[in-house]
């Protein structure tokens, strides 16, 4: 009894504060616990046999591969997609409110489109009569015209829509996608980016950073300025003469023994790791990488289909065909981009002049390819598990660009156009809005961060755990920021 009294009055003689104070440590362990619980359960679920192996998705998942047709130098909103009748009533005449601070270009006064817009499809989607072709799949587009908050600038603003980031260096959309499902063909890259250029963040724009290096984007065609024609696009190294695939299989067996037998500092090991491996998809590659390459088998209906028989679209029709058969083929990530690739003097979509000249020629080299790849998608039945992402990395200002002799438009983050089609979004919907000058977005506002999160989504992986550690600290796609827009979907 009376060492009850004695257990009794000593608990008795701690304070509230006392107890928290005391047993603060042991809540912290508790947490810790928690913590490391789960982080080992995310490490776990995006570690297999293969670091390539296909993954279980997260959630729902709407898509399994993505077709990302960027359109580098920031495609004109305002004259393509994103109908606004007071840019004609308008036109030349100041805008009614203060503009930006940050500004690449001095501006100048409102600047009517110079074609027309009409409604398209049983859906009504306004598109310019530019577009001849893609107002035949109108119905499949999910137009998004609020996209905003990237940089003002083309290199900040590239890498910000690829990896998330303008100013550091972070692994691609393309890598993150990689990295948390994996590959439906290990015999090809989980991530593959047709004819890239060099310009503004360049290789960066498809790396893995500080991901697995396994993740980062393999080019067909070797990035440069201008860009590789893709009927020279190649992967390099695709067959060897020298020595049987039985000898380059035994020989890759022998340097995995002797780099499993040999252990180094982690840095060095992880990156001896990444050598083999790409050693590895290589060896691999030699026995179905020249076979989906290989245009000669498509019908000539096929290769009409994607402007393959005209000079001006050929180029783009064979990239966005490639794309396809990628696709078939079980890539995750396609990424074709329209950048400096014919001889038709094009200046990608940046046109600070000339802009009438150098749209018309931009969606004339597309226009085609990309109605022929929605439409062959979905003949084929991939386009319901295929989510197709068009864009640039910013679009253009309502405003002409001062001291432009031929009229032009400056680079504009503050709110520009998207459009997504397959992946299980609504076809003939549309999403958000601008104002009525197409300067802000005002509706249902996408930030660069809620297009990943959405992404993300739509494969089934989580935004807020797609993580990677790395310097101390967690790191994820869509930073600390991102929430997916959910009714896009369908």
């Amino acid at each position: 009894m009376k060492h009850t009294e004695n257990i009794a009055s000593s608990i008795q003689s701690y304070s509230r504060r006392a107890m928290l104070e005391r047993m603060c440590l042991g809540f912290g362990g508790v947490a810790l616990h928690g913590m490391m619980h789960r982080r080992t359960n995310a490490a776990n679920e995006l570690t297999a046999v293969s670091p390539m192996a296909p993954r279980k998705a997260q959630i729902r998942p709407r898509a399994k591969r993505v077709i990302f047709l960027f359109m580098h130098g920031g495609p004109s909103h305002v004259d393509l997609f994103d109908y606004k009748p007071r840019l004609y009533k308008e036109h030349d005449k100041p805008l009614p409110f203060k503009e930006r601070e940050v500004q690449f270009a001095n501006r100048a006064n409102i600047m009517k489109p110079p074609w027309g817009f009409r409604r398209v499809g049983a859906s009504g989607h306004w598109m310019s009569e530019l577009w001849e072709h893609l107002p035949g799949v109108a119905d499949d587009l999910c137009v998004v015209q609020s996209v905003c908050e990237t940089n003002v600038a083309h290199g900040g603003a590239c890498m910000k829509i690829h990896c998330g980031d303008e100013a550091f260096l972070r692994p691609s959309m393309g890598a993150w996608v990689s990295y948390g499902l994996g590959t439906e063909n290990n015999n090809l890259p989980g991530f593959i980016t047709i004819c890239p250029t060099t310009l503004h963040g360049g290789v960066n724009n498809f790396g893995s950073a500080f991901l697995p290096s396994i993740h980062q984007g393999v080019p067909l065609g070797a990035p440069g300025y201008p860009n590789t024609l893709a009927k020279d696009a190649r992967f390099n190294y695709m067959t060897n003469d020298s020595q049987s695939p039985r000898q380059q299989k035994l020989q890759l067996e022998l340097l995995r023994k002797l780099h499993e037998q040999n252990p180094t500092n982690s840095a060095i090991n992880e990156a001896l790791e990444a050598r083999i491996q790409s050693f590895e998809l290589a060896f691999r590659m030699q026995t179905e990488a020249p076979e989906v390459t290989d245009l000669s088998g498509e019908s000539e209906i096929t290769r009409k289909l994607y402007g393959m028989d005209d000079e001006k679209t050929e180029n783009f029709g064979q990239m966005c065909l490639l794309a396809r058969r990628f696709a078939e083929k079980g890539v995750r990530f396609i990424q074709v981009s329209h950048a400096h690739s014919l001889p038709f003097n094009n200046e990608q979509w940046d046109q600070h002049s000339h802009l009438e000249k150098g749209h018309s020629i931009n969606v004339r080299q597309i226009d085609k390819p990309i109605t022929g790849l929605i439409r062959d998608l979905k003949r084929l039945g991939l386009l319901e598990d295929t989510l197709v992402l068009w864009g640039g990395e910013f679009g253009r200002t309502p405003t002409a660009q001062a001291g432009s002799g031929e009229r032009g438009r400056d680079h504009h983050p503050d709110g520009f156009t998207v459009w997504m089609a397959g992946g299980g979004v609504k076809g003939g919907f549309r999403y958000g809005a601008t104002d009525e000058y197409g300067y802000h977005a005002i509706e249902d506002r996408m930030t660069i961060h809620d297009l990943h999160a959405t992404l993300l989504h739509i494969l089934g992986l989580d935004h807020t755990r797609l993580t990677f550690e790395h310097a101390g600290r967690d790191y994820r796609l869509t930073d600390v920021y991102g929430d997916p827009a959910t009714r896009i979907l369908a």
